[in-house]
């Protein structure tokens, strides 16, 4: 299960259509065991990642289309493709849209989940001068040096005085009212963009914090997995699976639950335990 999952069910995002009623999970791993009538039956018995659309995945049988079906590699275990397959384009494509560039400074909010840790990895693989996090305590700050971090923030941003006092990348997972205090922690020409909204959504004029820095060049952007085309989104997510099994990059399971105590694993959520993801399984 992911962030999105509990963020759905709190109502903290509103306006997309979601009912009372609906089956969470955006994704599932697992093996084919039927094919519709015009897809291949080669995939019959193979070991997948899939996305189902962003609902339906709390389920021992998860129906899926074909174009969202990415085979996993023989060393890959489900559970951290599931952990991982996801999150991780989701913090690749992030950076790319924030157009980070080696030798840059990165400071990922939020950065416990599973797309903030991805964040840290990939960051720190492509040469980042810094890495720094916000996180709530200093157990889960010293996972993150672990991962790569190489500066632990509270989740106001502060804690660390060695750390940039600005940035040129923000990649914010949180969202929230907060949003325009890390505005005035870029640097001039820096982009923050906004890959979640655990929090929920920033003000409507946050924007005006932008406006009075004007003379920065400062920048904010949203972003989506549903923006980048399949293709592009699966060759990633092969590379990342690649990279998760030479070890470069790590699926980080928080727990494993069986799918009747999804309801504790979201209590877990909104207590604010999990590092990482929570997997659900039949």
């Amino acid at each position: 299960m992911g962030g999105v999952d509990a963020v759905i069910r709190r109502g903290t995002i509103t306006g997309y259509g979601f009912t009372e009623g609906l089956i969470p999970g955006s994704e599932v791993a697992g093996t084919v065991t039927a094919v519709g009538a015009d897809v291949d039956r080669a995939w019959l018995g193979r070991r997948v990642w899939a996305f189902t659309g962003g609902t339906g995945g709390y389920v021992e049988h998860a129906v899926v289309q074909a174009a969202e079906v990415v085979a996993l590699p023989e060393e890959l275990s489900s559970i951290d493709a599931v952990a991982f397959g996801s999150s991780a384009p989701v913090a690749h494509f992030a950076l790319a849209h924030a157009h980070f560039v080696p030798g840059e400074s990165v400071l990922v909010r939020g950065a416990a989940g599973s797309i903030g840790i991805a964040a840290v990895e990939l960051a720190a693989r492509g040469g980042a001068s810094a890495v720094a996090v916000t996180t709530s305590s200093a157990e889960r700050g010293s996972r993150l040096r672990d991962l790569g971090a190489t500066h632990v923030l509270d989740r106001s941003g502060s804690g660390d005085p060695d750390a940039p006092a600005s940035f040129d990348v923000i990649i914010d997972i949180v969202g929230g009212m907060d949003t325009p205090e890390f505005l005035d922690r870029l640097a001039p020409n820096g982009r923050l963009v906004l890959a979640g909204a655990v929090a929920g959504f920033p003000a409507a004029d946050f924007g005006a914090r932008l406006l009075s820095t004007f003379q920065q060049s400062r920048s904010v952007a949203t972003f989506s997995l549903d923006t980048v085309p399949t293709p592009a989104r699966d060759a990633v997510r092969d590379e990342l699976f690649a990279a998760a099994v030479r070890g470069e990059l790590h699926a980080v399971v928080h727990d494993v639950l069986p799918l009747a105590q999804a309801a504790e694993a979201h209590r877990q959520m909104d207590a604010g335990t999990v590092f990482g993801r929570i997997v659900l399984v039949p």
